[in-house]
């Protein structure tokens, strides 16, 4: 019994002695690893952390005192407010710059000479800034100065005059402008009168000589067979223009130099107007352009120096067309006046018009539709046919003939359908256009409408053209007259001048053909029209041609010179181009915008958009 005792108690010892061995032992393991863990993190942390981000201190013993307290962030000084940005987050230009070096100043402005110029465009990569220029030329027009004002250009932004207003929006403007707005004195026997601050003009001359031609000559049919006009104003307001708008009908009036005056208070009416003069060259028009001319007291003496005005007159006056003189020499008879009326019968019968209708003081002639009459005149009869060689569309810097222009033996021309179809009719005179493409011109014809319409309706989706306070607007390389048929068809309350630059092919044949107007012009040049008569210009890869013959800055300022205040610039080109353009865009004040145009943004061409600051 005692062996088993002894046996059980030493068994039990030798089992808590292993136990406690094990104890020991683990107790000892976690210690290690623990220390170990300890220096490992100490070690990795001195890489990791700044020194004030330990978390141990070990020069600290006392655990139990509470941690400092942390330093106090130093006290933000006070804003001062210098003025470069407003509340509303926009840049000023009278704000303080604060102390700075005169010396450093001056220096950098001897090596950049970044004080007088900007990067831009001509041969050296910079463009001076642009100055405004005085204001005795608010109402600048070098066609009125010189020939040498002409080709010398200017260099400066033309400034608005004093009290200058907002044009009053069609079509109100009708009836009334600003006065301010105008270089124009009223006269109360020409139709217009000054009442307030605006001049207010009648509105019976217009409607009553309307009335009169028609009454005369049914077979005119203003807004169907007649389309297209031209109104040599005199001492008149462009009031027949303006009136036969209503009737569907675009008549483009025009007056020399000593009658330019009227040519800005049309284009203030929002009447298609430009300064043209019958003298020594030819007009910039085609050959059968207009299917009515209108001369009511224009001053001219159409039968001197053998005719050579009427003759004129008669290249430019589509076959078929009527030409419509209103003048005291039509009723009175005695002296002088006499003489004239006998001199323009003998005239017009040698051209060959027929005069269809002659009451109290308005005389009609209608021209021949073909070259018959002519042909079968006697040989000794002046003036007589051009020669088969001579081509009536030349136009920039011919000088007028004493010839009869031909009309092309297909009747092209003259055999027009009616209004509005024949604004999208291909016209037979499209065959006679010169151009470089192998792409035929019918196909040309109608890649012109379909790119046109789709930029169009991308302006009235997204820049609502139409419902902006536009009127007059120009496209300065016009085409076939694509742009202004879309704007055209959109409704848009406008109307547009096509204008055909001399460095591409003379489409205005066509374009008069479809019931638009145009003109022929060298941008090379300014054009004749007075400051500030325009509110949208259309610019498509007109820069990228002319700037291999033009000064692209002195065209930007011609822009500015005939673009309303608030007016748009929309110009599509290639990409260099719109940069270039954009730059100087910026120097003459203008708000640029660059967008990709509907061919994604990885096409070469872009669309600036441009608004000129009231």
């Amino acid at each position: 019994m005692k062996g088993k005792c002894t046996s059980s108690s030493s068994s039990s010892s030798s089992s808590h002695t292993i136990t406690t061995q094990a104890i020991i032992k683990t107790v000892a393991f976690l210690s290690l690893l623990c220390f170990s863990l300890f220096f490992l993190f100490k070690h990795f942390s001195s890489y990791t952390q700044h020194e004030h981000l330990y978390f141990f201190n070990s020069t600290s013993t006392d655990t139990s005192l509470p941690p400092a307290p942390s330093p106090s962030r130093p006290q933000r000084p006070l804003v001062e407010s210098t003025g470069i940005i407003n509340e509303l987050g926009i840049m000023t230009s009278n704000f303080m710059i604060g102390e700075f070096d005169e010396g450093l100043l001056v220096e950098n402005a001897k090596v950049g000479d970044i004080s007088e110029k900007v990067k831009g465009e001509n041969d050296e990569g910079e463009v001076n800034k642009l100055r405004v220029c005085d204001m005795n030329m608010s109402d600048y027009v070098p066609f009125l100065e010189n020939v040498g004002a002409v080709s010398k250009g200017f260099d400066c932004l033309v400034p608005r005059p004093k009290g200058y207003k907002p044009p009053v929006p069609w079509p109100r403007s009708m009836d009334e402008v600003w006065f301010e707005n105008l270089r124009y004195k009223a006269k109360d026997n020409e139709g217009v009168s000054k009442k307030n601050d605006k001049l207010v003009f009648s509105s019976e001359v217009g409607s009553k000589s309307d009335q009169n031609l028609e009454q005369m000559v049914p077979e005119i049919a203003f807004g169907q067979r007649t389309r297209v006009a031209l109104d040599v104003i005199g001492s008149s307001i462009a009031d027949f223009g303006a009136y036969l708008m209503e009737r569907n009908v675009t008549t483009l009036s025009v007056a020399g130099k000593d009658q330019a005056k009227h040519v800005q208070l049309a284009l203030e009416r929002g009447v298609p107007a430009m300064m043209a003069a019958f003298a020594t060259y030819r007009f910039p028009f085609p050959s059968q352009a207009f299917d009515l001319i209108r001369c009511s007291r224009c001053g001219i003496n159409w039968t001197l120096n053998d005719g050579i005005l009427l003759i004129e007159a008669n290249r430019f006056l589509r076959g078929g067309g009527y030409f419509v003189w209103e003048a005291d020499a039509v009723y009175k008879y005695e002296g002088e006046l006499g003489e004239q009326w006998r001199e323009m019968e003998d005239l017009s019968r040698n051209l060959c018009w027929e005069l269809v209708s002659k009451e109290g003081y308005i005389a009609v002639w209608q021209k021949p539709l073909n070259n018959s009459c002519y042909l079968c005149r006697d040989p000794d009869i002046r003036p007589s046919l051009c020669d088969q060689d001579d081509n009536p569309d030349d136009l920039w810097r011919v000088k007028v003939k004493k010839c009869i222009a031909r009309l092309p033996e297909d009747g092209n021309g003259a055999n027009l359908t009616d209004w509005p179809a024949r604004l999208h009719s291909v016209p037979g005179r499209l065959l006679s256009i010169k151009t470089d493409s192998d792409v035929s011109r019918r196909q040309l014809y109608r890649a012109d409408s379909v790119y046109c319409n789709a930029i169009v309706d991308g302006y009235v989706s997204v820049f609502k053209i139409n419902e902006a306070k536009i009127r007059n607007v120009m496209d300065m390389r016009a085409g076939y007259g694509g742009f202004a048929a879309a704007l055209l068809e959109s409704r848009a309350n406008s109307w547009v001048m096509n204008v055909v630059p001399l460095s591409g092919p003379n489409t205005l044949p066509v374009i008069y053909d479809r019931g638009l107007i145009g003109v022929m012009h060298d941008w090379c040049e300014p054009f004749d029209t007075y400051p500030r008569t325009y509110d949208l210009l259309n610019a498509a890869g007109l820069f990228s041609v002319e700037q291999k013959r033009c000064n692209v800055r002195n065209i930007m300022l011609e822009m500015d010179r005939i673009l309303r205040p608030d007016g748009r610039a929309y110009i599509r080109d290639t990409t260099a181009v719109i940069y270039e353009l954009r730059e100087i865009a910026e120097t003459m004040g203008w708000i640029a915008h660059m967008f990709d145009t509907e061919e994604g943004p990885y096409s070469d061409w872009k669309l600036l958009i441009c608004t000129k600051r009231m």
